[in-house]
Formats: C-alpha cells, sequence, structure tokens
C-alpha cells in the first residue's frame, strides 16, 4: 500500500460551518461525584448506571456498546444471505450455510461427540514415532504453534515463527500462584477436564484430568509469562533448520513440517526453553500421559462447536467461574461471530458498502494529519532527547503507513469449502486448515504491507511495528470514538486520542525498538536510551501500586505499552485539538456548562466507560496488557497537565500527582 506522508498538511479545523453538537451525553455523568477527585466515575457514573451488566457478560463498555451495534448490522446482513438458496461455491453459498449450521443445534444434539471421534481415535492408534507427523497434521491439538509473519530483522521478507501453547489456562501464572483465588481456579479447572471426559465417555476421567494438568504444568513452566512475552529481542531466535534439529532432536522436523507443507531453510523460534519442553515431553513421557493431554486439546477445543450439554460445561468453567459470566451469548451472536470470524473479509465487504461513508474516511485523514503534526511538534518540545534521536523519531514518523475504514483489495475465499451436508465442526476444521495454507502460502516470500490484520467491520485499531503501519477499521469509526456531528473538542478526546494512542504504539517501549521499515533495529543515542527507560520506569513503577482489587495490584509492566500509548495519544491529541483551535475562524465556546477543554477529556473518559465483574477484573489483571478501564481515566489522567488545567485540579485531589512525579515522555 502506497505510504501517506502527511507531515506536511496543513492544520485543518474539522468543524464544518453550521452548529455542531458537543458530542458529550451528559446522563453519562455522575454530578454527585467531585471530577477532580475521581474523574472516571465523574464521567462515567451515569453511564455505568445506564448499562448494568447482563448475564452474558463479564465485562462491558463502550467498545461493546458499538460492537453489539455492529453485530446487529452483521446480522441483518448475514441473515439475509442465509435465509436464501445460492449456488454452491459463491461467496453467498459459503455465508449462508455456515450461518445456518451455527444455528442448527438441533442436529448437534443428534450428532453428539461424533463429529470428532475419527481424530480421536487416530491419536489413539497412534505410537510415539507417530507424534510428529500428528503434530504437523492436526488443526485440534498442539504443544507448540508455527505461522508466518514479518522477520523482525529483515521486515521486508515473510518467514516461519513458533510459538509457546499446549496449556488451556493461557497463563502460566495459573498453573504456579497459590493465592486462594488461582488455586481455587485450578481445582475448578481439574474437576472441568474430568467433567468433560466423563462426558466423553471415559471412565478414568478424575485420572485423566490429573494427567493434563500435570502435563499442562510442565509446559507453563517452560514457557515465558505475558511481562516476558513483550520483549521482542529475547522472542526473536533465528536459526537454520538444521540448527532447528539440533537444538530439539526428539521432534522429527521433517515428518513434521512435511505434513504441514513447509519448506523452508530458515525459522525462527520464540521461545527456546518452551520448544525444548515440548521436545523432552514427545520423547520422554509417558506415551498414554502424551495421548491423555492431545485428547484434552481435542475436546477443550471442539466444546463449544458441538452438543449443548458439551457446550453448556465448557461455558460452566470459561465462562462462570473463570470469568463470573451468568449466562452464555445467545445462539445467533455466536453464529454470526462465527460466520464473521471465519469470511471476515467477505462479511466486512457488504458491511462496509452499506455502512461507511466516503466522508467518513476523508474526515478520519484529515485527524491522522492533524495528529502527526502534532505528534511531530511533541517530539520536538522534549528536552530529553537528543537532535539525533529526534531526526530519527521525525523519520519513522513520516514513513507510517496509514489504514482508515477498509482494504484497498479484498480477500479471496474461493479455495474455501463450506458444505451443509457435513458438521459444523467438520467445516470449522476445515475453515482452520483453510487458514493455515493461507498463512503459509506468505512463507519466504515478499511481505505484502496492503494486508489487514483487522476487518473492516473489527471495532478497534492496531499499531504493527513490522510494518510501521497504524489502521483504523471502519468499525471504530462511529459513536461515542468519532462523531460526524460532534465539534473538535469531542472528536479529538475521543478518536484523536485513538489515533495518537496507535501512533505511539510505534514509540512505547517495544516499539521505539523497531526503525521506519519496520526492523528490530537500534536507532537511539546510548543516552537517549538510557532516558527514555529511565522515563518508561516511572509508569510501570505508578501503575504497579495501584490496587484494582482487595490485594491485588495492576501489572505496571505488562501493561507499560498501552499505559505509555494512552499517555502519548492523550498529549498528541490534545495538542493537534489546540492547533485547531488556533487555526479556526472562530474558537469553541464553553456549552453545557464545560469548555472545550473540558468536553475533550470527557469524551476520552467516555471511551472507557464500563462495567466490569470482580472475576474478570483479576482475569485482566493477570493477562491484559492494557489496564483496566477506570485506570485509563484515573490512572492516565495525573500524568497529562493538560488535564489539570482544564478542570482546575489542586494539591487537594487525591488524583494530583506532583509535577516532577509524573510520567513524561511524548
Amino acid at each position: 500500500m502506497k505510504k501517506l506522508i502527511l507531515l506536511a498538511f496543513p492544520i485543518m479545523v474539522l468543524s464544518c460551518a453550521k452548529q455542531q453538537t458537543t458530542g458529550i451525553d451528559l446522563s453519562n455523568l455522575d454530578t454527585e461525584k467531585v471530577a477532580q477527585n475521581d474523574f472516571y466515575h465523574y464521567a462515567c457514573g451515569g453511564w455505568m448506571e445506564k448499562n448494568p451488566l447482563t448475564g452474558e457478560y463479564s465485562r462491558f463498555g463502550s467498545f461493546d456498546v458499538v460492537r453489539e451495534n455492529n453485530r446487529e448490522q452483521l446480522k441483518g446482513l448475514i441473515g439475509d444471505i442465509a435465509a436464501k438458496e445460492h449456488p454452491q461455491g459463491t461467496i453467498e453459498q459459503k455465508i449462508g450455510d455456515l450461518y445456518n449450521l451455527a444455528l442448527d443445534t438441533a442436529r448437534r444434539n443428534a450428532e453428539g461427540i461424533a463429529p470428532v471421534m475419527p481424530a480421536i481415535e487416530e491419536l489413539q492408534k497412534a505410537e510415539r514415532q507417530d507424534l510428529s507427523r500428528l503434530l504437523g497434521e492436526s488443526m485440534q491439538y498442539g504443544i507448540f504453534g508455527m505461522y508466518v509473519d514479518a522477520d523482525e530483522m529483515n521486515s521486508s521478507m515473510n518467514i516461519l515463527k513458533s510459538f509457546q501453547g499446549g496449556f488451556a489456562l493461557g497463563e502460566k501464572e495459573y498453573y504456579f500462584d497459590q493465592d486462594e483465588q488461582t488455586t481455587a481456579i485450578r481445582q475448578a479447572y481439574t474437576e472441568h477436564v474430568e467433567k468433560m471426559f466423563s462426558l466423553f465417555g471415559y471412565q478414568d476421567a478424575a485420572e485423566r484430568a490429573k494427567t493434563v494438568l500435570r502435563m499442562e504444568t510442565l509446559l507453563a513452566g517452560a514457557a515465558k509469562n505475558n511481562v516476558e512475552l513483550r520483549d521482542p529481542q529475547a522472542n526473536y531466535n533465528k536459526m537454520s533448520i538444521a540448527e532447528l534439529k539440533s537444538l530439539v532432536p526428539q521432534i522429527d522436523w521433517d515428518a513434521f513440517f512435511g505434513a504441514m507443507n513447509i519448506h523452508t531453510d530458515s525459522i525462527s523460534v520464540g521461545q527456546i526453553n518452551h520448544l525444548k519442553e515440548a521436545g523432552r515431553i514427545l520423547a520422554e513421557e509417558p506415551l498414554d500421559d502424551i495421548k491423555t493431554l492431545l485428547t484434552w486439546q481435542i475436546i477443550d477445543g471442539s466444546a463449544s462447536y458441538l452438543s449443548d450439554e458439551l457446550f453448556m460445561q465448557n461455558f460452566e468453567f470459561y465462562g462462570k467461574i473463570l470469568s463470573g459470566r451468568e449466562e452464555p451469548t445467545p445462539l445467533w451472536k455466536r453464529a454470526v461471530s462465527t460466520v464473521d470470524g471465519t469470511l471476515g473479509e467477505a462479511v466486512g465487504q457488504m458491511y462496509v458498502a452499506k455502512y461507511f461513508p466516503a466522508e467518513n474516511k476523508a474526515r478520519m485523514l484529515e485527524l491522522v494529519g492533524n495528529l502527526q503534526v502534532a505528534l511531530g511538534e511533541r517530539i520536538d518540545a522534549q528536552e530529553w532527547m537528543s537532535d539525533e534521536t529526534k531526526a530519527m523519531a521525525h523519520e519513522k514518523l513520516s514513513a507510517f503507513i496509514v489504514k482508515i475504514g477498509y482494504p484497498d483489495k479484498w480477500r479471496d475465499y474461493t479455495d474455501l469449502e463450506i458444505r451443509k451436508e457435513d458438521s459444523f465442526f467438520a467445516n470449522l476444521l476445515r475453515a482452520s486448515k483453510f487458514e493455515q495454507e493461507y498463512s503459509l502460502s506468505f512463507l519466504d516470500k515478499p511481505v505484502d504491507k496492503s494486508k489487514w490484520y483487522m476487518t473492516p467491520q473489527t471495532v478497534n485499531a492496531y499499531y504493527n511495528p513490522s510494518s510501521n503501519e497504524i489502521c483504523f477499521p471502519a468499525g471504530i469509526l462511529q459513536y461515542p470514538f468519532f462523531d460526524m456531528a460532534a465539534d473538535d473538542a469531542f472528536n479529538y478526546g475521543a478518536i484523536g486520542v485513538v489515533i495518537g494512542h496507535e501512533m505511539t504504539h510505534g514509540f512505547d517501549d517495544q516499539g521505539a525498538q523497531f526503525d521506519k521499515e519496520g526492523n528490530l533495529r537500534n536507532w537511539w543515542t546510548a543516552e537517549d536510551k538510557e532516558r527514555f527507560e529511565a522515563r518508561t520506569k516511572v509508569m510501570a513503577d505508578y501503575f504497579d501500586k495501584i490496587e484494582v482489587a482487595p490485594g491485588v495490584h495492576a501489572n505496571g509492566r505488562l501493561t507499560l505499552g498501552e499505559n505509555i500509548a494512552d499517555h502519548g495519544g492523550l498529549n498528541i491529541s490534545f495538542q493537534a485539538f489546540q492547533n485547531a483551535q488556533a487555526a479556526a475562524a472562530k474558537r469553541l465556546e464553553t456549552r453545557d456548562g464545560f469548555t472545550p477543554e473540558q468536553r475533550f477529556f470527557l469524551a476520552y473518559a467516555n471511551l472507557w466507560a464500563q462495567n466490569i465483574r470482580p472475576e474478570q477484573v483479576l482475569v485482566q489483571t493477570k493477562s491484559d496488557p492494557h489496564s483496566l478501564g477506570e485506570w485509563r481515566v484515573n490512572g492516565a489522567l495525573p500524568h497529562i497537565n493538560a488535564w489539570y488545567e482544564a478542570w482546575n485540579v489542586t494539591e487537594e485531589s487525591p488524583m494530583f500527582v506532583k509535577p516532577e512525579e509524573r510520567v513524561d515522555i511524548w
């Protein structure tokens, strides 16, 4: 995709001639709270009262409101297609048949466990020498994974990469932490595994559950935790296939790669110790125990797509116990999500045609241009950076690839077969194989920088360091993130901060390690890098001290990148807003009792309005690199000087942080 160099753009005032709204919904506020003491609940308390958690949600926030709206829109598009017959092989046939299969629980109840039994039976016949081949062939289990992505040291080319896996709880802390809550989850997980084996007819289910926990604990013990996974240098270990064979000789790599139809000379091993442990397990652990673990992975991975009984048992643990949800997501929503996740760009093409006006993209381009100007000014203003490093930062900023709305070319789904005569699970298995082959089709080829890593209907945004790109899908470009009818105070406080957030990811503790071409290469002077790390440590230490639940603190190292991005996004967008105000023929006025600057921060806070269950607080604190919604406001704003000025925050406020103790990065 053509790079958009926007730094030379003049400042554009986004307000139209006609009177625009403030975009601020006053009913979202809780004016009984004092803004200077608890800005989050002041700005979002009314929203929280209006949007109580329903049984299907463990957390419900502004993002989810937009996602619900999008899902209703997709339901209409997909449902209309599914109501008619279409010629076999057309995209409409694939969408319609997959949707109808997802809705047909009566058929799944009748089929029971039959769709997955061939894989389980094949596994039971296997000898130890067959395991490497089976791991390569199967889409249903594995103790490590493979994918294709840009080579961090040569970002113009794709390379094969391995990553750790094989433990269903995902975070290694769940297997080792001894606090009461984690211990209870581990016990509940073991009981869940036992129940699932029982539902599959195993008489020794209890023993199998113990075996699963033991085997997963071995894999988790050799794995890196979420903080360690954030280090791109430590997770880049390029080697030849010959070196891989020497590193982990217990795996028959010729059989494994042959089963996956992989032909390459090199690989980047993400987590060496974990892969070595996977090899040891395959060679040394009892064969029956290995089969039990892999059988569990088939059961665990298929449960959501089989009978209602299996689905509900799966929900009892992952939904209720782990995240605190009271009831599962309604069937029609799960069906829409299945189609969306399987045929995403095909659905996205229809979504964009109906719901994304061209003027939205044009206004976003103006916003991005203004934000890039502001970030350039912020770089120049940093007294702690040398001119040499500033020049390199400007080069990286100028090289940003900007993607807005939808891709320039749409993905081809011709080779994906959806057959209604096959089971729902068989079709999803075929779709997984299709995705794997799609990923492998890029192996050892030049990186396609026009490729999108989110569908247009996704309510999110991203920065990709290996291509130095920022992407804002059409799905997020709606209220409360973006409002064509609202004034600049709102749009800079909302989508402007999101844009600035993604830009800042290019300069956070991870992104700053990549150069303008997306290569993992240091472009900092030694002194500047040391000063940068000292400033990011202030951020990490500050969030480490936040108590998110009784006795539970935030993880400042895990959330460091996202917190830096929030910090930068706020500063950059506020500066861009001030630039736009200075260029306007008439500055915005106080409306609804709030100055434009105050409305900027209210718009930002409303992005993170949410209600959340206690169980989910603990899950996200362990696993999510994003801070909880409350602390993306009350943790971020105390380090933004403009917030103090806009809201007259004084030393009497419990949110007050001394100027010399505030984070000052971008």
